[in-house]
């Protein structure tokens, strides 16, 4: 039965540099890269070498402990770098890409027409499956599970993320025909969650074979993760799959033209943006082609993915698989004079969740918010700011206690299973003591699946 929610707990962190609702094409990225780094608990075993010809489509590199799962390139061309880093270890496939596109050829048909097996190989050929991740541990899914249920998010409320709605506007039947393929894939139900009080695209609102759900509330409201707690909750032994709804785009093109097509459409976003707005861009682009001509360049930091857990990418870097986001932000590297921009000063331009300045009498305010993390890392302490902005029925600080001292026991029994690092970005950005907390919830995971799964 679907439900509606209303979150309470949470944070809306408003920020400058919001993208405008106008989609344009990016420059033509000279070179694409697939990273294994994107991919949590990867192996990579490659399946080419420097100087062989792809189309999009061609598998890459494989993961080396279960050969199923490929991972095809984004484009056609030639591959001209395998970039390695300590013990030999994959980082980068750079591949020189061609104007026009050639692509491999995969089944074309209806989902519908189709069994589970089918789907799921002809997913696996074409590069498609790690779309699909699982919870627990926030991994790709495994192919030989049965998930109970698969989630989709149709609202992102990360600072400045993208518009879904406008993302999906008009590919109704490809959004379709990507949720027809997903279905097969699970005995349970697709649950699909949009903003209510919105007026959600009518590729989402007329799509079939889903179960939606309204959801309100502050950020993390749209983290799907939220959304599984509070509609069907993750036990010891349950599997839950996720997908964005871009990657169902993806998935419904597949099938309606039997072509991996890779395109992207990427929010470029943040105070030192001149012109904030939305890009057709490609799975693994040039950060250069998204952001040359088009971002202050002085003293910036480039993030791909949202500010609270993206990734921070050089100017030479390239757009992660999972993102649909760049952000530039001020780089925080300067001092700040105590009375004027510190502690001291007024505090009408600074943010913050505390109150401890008057600019939380401004809710509607934007604020330009440079890298700085105001402080070092100092002792953990016990302040009450976690449950303010955590809306699960979960002890967030005691869960990271256990993991800190290694306590699997503990960690099961207060919901680790329920969780992934992105929960905990808002609870890190609050945090009095500055504690990466994302990176030990990251840990506490692979603990737990190392030894309980």
């Amino acid at each position: 039965m679907p439900k509606n929610i209303t979150i309470k707990k949470g944070l809306d962190i408003r920020l400058n540099g919001e993208p405008e609702k106008i989609l344009t094409n990016a420059g033509f990225s000279e070179t694409v890269a697939m990273k294994p780094t994107d991919f949590h608990g990867l192996t990579p075993k490659m399946v080419l070498k420097e100087g062989d010809e792809v189309k999009a489509g061609t598998t890459l590199f494989i993961d080396k402990y279960n050969d199923k799962v490929k991972f095809t390139s984004p484009v056609s061309g030639e591959v001209v770098e395998i970039r390695r880093g300590e013990k030999r270890r994959i980082l980068e496939v750079k591949i020189l890409a061609d104007k026009e596109i050639r692509y491999e050829s995969f089944n074309q048909a209806d989902p519908a027409s189709l069994s589970r097996e089918e789907i799921t190989q002809v997913l696996l050929d074409s590069g498609c499956w790690p779309f699909i991740k699982q919870r627990p541990i926030d991994i790709i899914a495994n192919p030989d599970q049965t998930p109970k249920a698969i989630f989709i998010s149709a609202f992102d409320t990360h600072p400045l993320a993208p518009d879904y709605d406008f993302i999906v506007h008009g590919n109704g039947e490809t959004f379709q025909a990507g949720i027809d393929a997903i279905a097969k894939l699970t005995d349970g139900k697709v649950h699909l969650s949009v903003r209510a009080g919105g007026r959600p695209s009518e590729a989402f609102t007329k799509s079939k074979n889903i179960e939606i759900h309204l959801i309100s509330g502050p950020h993390p409201a749209g983290n799907v993760g939220v959304q599984i707690h509070h509609i069907d909750p993750i036990n010891k032994g349950d599997v839950v799959w996720v997908v964005n709804p871009q990657d169902v785009l993806t998935i419904g093109r597949l099938f309606k033209t039997g072509k991996f097509d890779a395109t992207r459409i990427v929010a470029l976003t943040g105070s030192e943006v001149k012109a904030p707005k939305y890009y057709r861009t490609i799975i693994g682009a040039s950060i250069k082609s998204l952001t040359e001509g088009l971002a202050n360049e002085d003293n910036t930091r480039i993030v791909s993915g949202n500010p609270l857990t993206g990734e921070t990418v050089e100017k030479t870097g390239y757009l992660g698989f999972y993102h649909a986001q760049i952000t530039v932000l001020p780089e925080g590297d300067r001092y700040k004079f105590f009375l004027t921009e510190g502690w001291l000063s007024p505090g009408l331009n600074k943010f913050s969740a505390s109150r401890s300045f008057p600019s939380w009498l401004m809710p509607k305010k934007k604020y330009t918010i440079d890298t700085n993390t105001n402080g070092e890392e100092r002792a953990y302490v016990m302040t009450g700011q976690y449950e303010k902005v955590f809306p699960f029925d979960i002890y967030p600080v005691h869960l990271i206690k256990s993991i800190i001292i290694n306590d699997i026991e503990s960690m099961e029994n207060l919901g680790i299973y329920e969780v992934a690092p992105e929960d905990f970005a808002l609870c890190e950005f609050v945090c009095t003591s500055k504690t990466d907390v994302q990176d030990i919830v990251r840990k506490g995971l692979d603990v737990v699946y190392k030894e309980c799964m």
